[in-house]
């Protein structure tokens, strides 16, 4: 990452006009990016061909490739001063010491839920480590050391793009071998007899290499989420740069996404009981998903605004802000009543009451029987998965604060609808499987799905 700040160029003269020659190649995409209605009416009507699209496309580049090979590398190792060319690594071996200063937080070793062949795997939570160390060097780079342009992830965005779907497909092809030849544990892996299939959804249930590195966590919360809220500084410098100021409304999806991105770091011992973790196994559907489709869908808005800069009104821009924060607040709410209910056993209070629970069993792989309880008070008395409303509220904030002007920033909401609905419905079918006639009890009990009174 030496490529240094490059001299400023023309400003733009209007909201949409690029009169820089540095970011033509660039720009022509990101137009075809941020109008994508455009390129298939031309291809349904006969007026273009896919070749004369891909034409248009940035190829990988040399640059791109060193860039991302040396941030994915940061984030498994890191430079350890005074020891030569020893690393240490960041992701596997640097203790986390976040947790012996901040209060509530919990990170270092950590135990993870007991997967389907009954292990229990340890892991060194230090991601909210990983996240303010890589964020201290970008804000040192931007102020004081001018190693890099702030620009330099929008610059390379296209090529970036390659270099990710090439560590996307590597890592998945890798996990499927190594699930077949030599599998971290042999009693979880999952063989369907359909190759394409095995290859989507995943073989190995936690495939590891040596003791600490978990391929879910890292790929999960390592490079991609790391890299959600630099891609969005990257893309507000470049707005900067091209129209000589930062909207409010690219600070707004900023500071949103900001907030649910360090929730996540906070919380990643938490995340080890989430679905993820819990009950998929990895493959393409991960590997390539945490690569590719999370650092390029999930900052949409974000890219959008670099072409189309969005100046809210006051109102809108706190409209926007309000339900971003009241979605916030509803996610981490209800995810902390159930992780509360899950630590005591259910001794505790929820919206101040002793919870009412459902008392059900179920029978494990082995054939033990186990008992649980199933809560239904506060957010989980409200709906089976009220915590996915808090996280619709806060994706729909995002989409907002681009306004109305197209509907590209807009298909952020739609997926994470389609998503969410369809793990809702895959998490019913699994505990419906698991708990049988306790279940239909519950459903009794909270008879909505996610939205009261709709589904």
């Amino acid at each position: 990452m030496a490529a240094k700040s490059q001299p400023n160029i023309p400003k733009a003269k209007s909201l949409d006009g690029v009169t820089n020659d540095r970011t033509a190649s660039q720009g022509q995409w990101g137009r075809a990016c941020c109008a994508l209605t455009g390129p298939v009416v031309d291809i349904v009507t006969g007026h273009a061909r896919l070749s004369d699209i891909w034409a248009k496309t940035p190829p990988i580049t040399r640059k791109a490739a060193q860039l991302y090979t040396l941030w994915v590398t940061f984030q498994v190792s890191s430079p350890c001063p005074g020891v030569g060319t020893q690393q240490v690594l960041l992701y596997t071996s640097l203790p986390d010491f976040c947790h012996k200063f901040l209060p509530g937080y919990v990170g270092g070793i950590q135990e993870g839920a007991v997967t389907p062949a009954g292990v229990v795997n340890k892991y060194q939570i230090n991601g909210l480590q990983a996240w303010l160390l890589t964020h201290l060097l970008w804000f040192a780079n931007a102020h004081l050391l001018s190693w890099f342009s702030p620009t330099i992830i929008f610059d390379n965005w296209i090529p970036l793009l390659w270099c990710a779907n090439i560590l996307g497909y590597a890592v998945s092809t890798f996990a499927m071998v190594k699930g077949y030849f030599f599998p971290t544990s042999a009693r979880d892996c999952k063989f369907t007899g359909n190759f394409f299939y095995n290859y989507m959804m995943g073989i190995e249930f936690n495939p590891r290499i040596g003791k600490w590195f978990d391929f879910k966590l890292f790929f999960n919360g390592r490079p991609g989420i790391v890299a959600w809220t630099l891609i969005n500084l990257s893309f507000a410098a470049k707005q900067r740069e091209l129209h000589s100021h930062v909207t409010n409304a690219m600070v707004l999806v900023n500071v949103l996404q900001a907030i649910y991105v360090i929730d996540f770091f906070w919380n990643e011992t938490w995340y080890l009981k989430t679905i993820d973790i819990c009950h998929d196994h990895f493959g393409w559907y991960l590997g390539w998903g945490d690569c590719v489709w999370l650092p390029y869908l999930y900052t949409l808005q974000g890219l959008y605004l670099v072409y189309h800069p969005v100046q809210l009104s006051t109102p809108h821009a706190v409209g926007v802000l309000l339900l971003g924060l009241v979605g916030y607040y509803i996610f981490r709410v209800a995810n902390h009543q159930k992780d509360l209910f899950r630590r005591t056993d259910g001794r505790c209070l929820i919206w101040g009451r002793k919870p009412k629970v459902i008392e059900c069993s179920y029978t494990s792989a082995d054939g033990q029987r186990h008992h649980s309880k199933l809560l239904v008070s506060g957010f989980w008395g409200v709906a089976r998965h009220f915590n996915y409303v808090g996280d619709l509220m806060g994706s729909l904030a995002y989409c907002l604060a681009c306004g109305g002007g197209h509907l590209l920033p807009y298909f952020y909401i739609i997926y994470m609808a389609i998503l969410l609905t369809h793990r809702c419905l895959r998490d019913e079918h699994r505990c419906a499987s698991k708990y049988g006639r306790d279940w239909e009890r519950y459903t009794a009990a909270v008879p909505y799905r996610l939205l009261p009174g709709i589904f």
